[in-house]
């Protein structure tokens, strides 16, 4: 091509009498195009693909069941809703603090103390835009490259990304039917080296369903006491959508377990609300801090609007009660 060298002169001269600027005048260098290895190595959200391919059937007029997502279906509780509306009439339409405001880490402070044993203060909380979110944040806050990530198989399809994402090894560990899909402690001793950085462990769990006992959940903390370095993220985003007899145990409440547990969870699933982005990070504080300095440069704060519902999500309990019974009527959803 050509370049007009008169009028670069009159904009730059005396950029343009030096012979480094004419050549890139004249020779434009390649640009590297390349991502990094870390992204390459990422797989795109299975679940979010399924989703966008049924959304665009569903537009196309082609009935479809979504089994991607674990999608309610149906709407937010009126009560939620209209603290939201409120929130917007009133103004609310500012940044919220980077952690989440005051007020709504109280609640889930006393959410965690009532329903789940567990005694945090607000320091120790962190609000997200979804658990997702938390999830990712906690596991690149806590492993390096070179780390092992333990998954129990079969598992929610992101957990494995988000290990790479951060550089580690995930290490899937394989359950049987036989067990109801639980993970044997035997197979976790199996597996752990001193590599191993962090067990993910889902109960209620997504995929199956498939509810971790109290004595089993006691057992694998006993493995896990023996090796200082493991520490256990548990994503309890599941615990209201449980069936009888099954009852749902923080990992975090169990001895000794406390200190190395990063407890994730939200309202998403319980009160339809996966739309909001409403997920929490309950942990010492110091693993909260490390959490939130990432949040604070990748996604900052949870809206105003979100946060005034998520505390209305919290103080109702009849809204729970409510739809506890509702998904005892609709057994798909824990296939999702």
């Amino acid at each position: 091509p050509k370049y007009n060298l008169k009028n670069l002169q009159l904009h730059a001269p005396a950029r343009a009498s030096t012979g480094r600027f004419r050549m890139a005048a004249v020779r434009a260098e390649a640009v590297d195009t390349s991502i990094s290895p870390r992204v390459s190595a990422l797989r795109p959200s299975k679940t979010m693909a399924i989703t966008d391919m049924a959304s665009a059937l569903r537009q196309a007029g082609v009935p479809v069941i979504g089994l991607a997502a674990g999608e309610p279906d149906f709407d937010t509780p009126a009560v939620i809703a209209e603290a939201g509306i409120n929130a917007i009439r009133d103004g609310s339409t500012r940044y919220t603090p980077n952690a989440g405001t005051m007020e709504l880490r109280k609640a889930i402070c006393n959410k965690l103390q009532e329903e789940n044993g567990l005694t945090y203060s607000p320091d120790q909380v962190l609000v997200s835009n979804g658990a997702k979110q938390c999830i990712t944040q906690a596991v690149l806050a806590v492993c390096s490259p070179g780390d092992e990530v333990l998954i129990p198989a079969p598992f929610w399809v992101s957990y494995p990304e988000m290990a790479r994402l951060a550089g580690a090894t995930p290490v899937i560990l394989p359950t049987s039917i036989s067990d109801n899909f639980l993970l044997k402690p035997e197979s976790l001793a199996s597996v752990i080296t001193e590599k191993s950085r962090l067990l993910i462990l889902c109960s209620p769990s997504n995929p199956t369903g498939s509810v971790y006992p109290k004595e089993l959940l006691e057992e694998i903390a006993a493995i896990v006491k023996k090796y200082p370095r493991l520490l256990v993220l548990s994503d309890e985003i599941y615990e209201h959508i449980i069936y009888h007899p099954a009852k749902h145990t923080s990992f975090a409440a169990l001895p000794g377990m406390y200190d190395r547990t990063l407890t994730v969870n939200g309202f998403s699933k319980a009160f339809a609300m996966t739309g909001w982005r409403l997920g929490y990070l309950a942990a010492p504080k110091h693993f909260v801090s490390a959490c939130g300095k990432i949040q604070s440069q990748v996604g900052i704060c949870l809206s105003f609007l979100s946060s005034e519902s998520f505390c209305a999500a919290i103080s109702a309990i009849e809204c729970c009660n409510f739809l506890i019974p509702y998904f005892s009527y609709h057994p798909l959803f824990f296939l999702c």
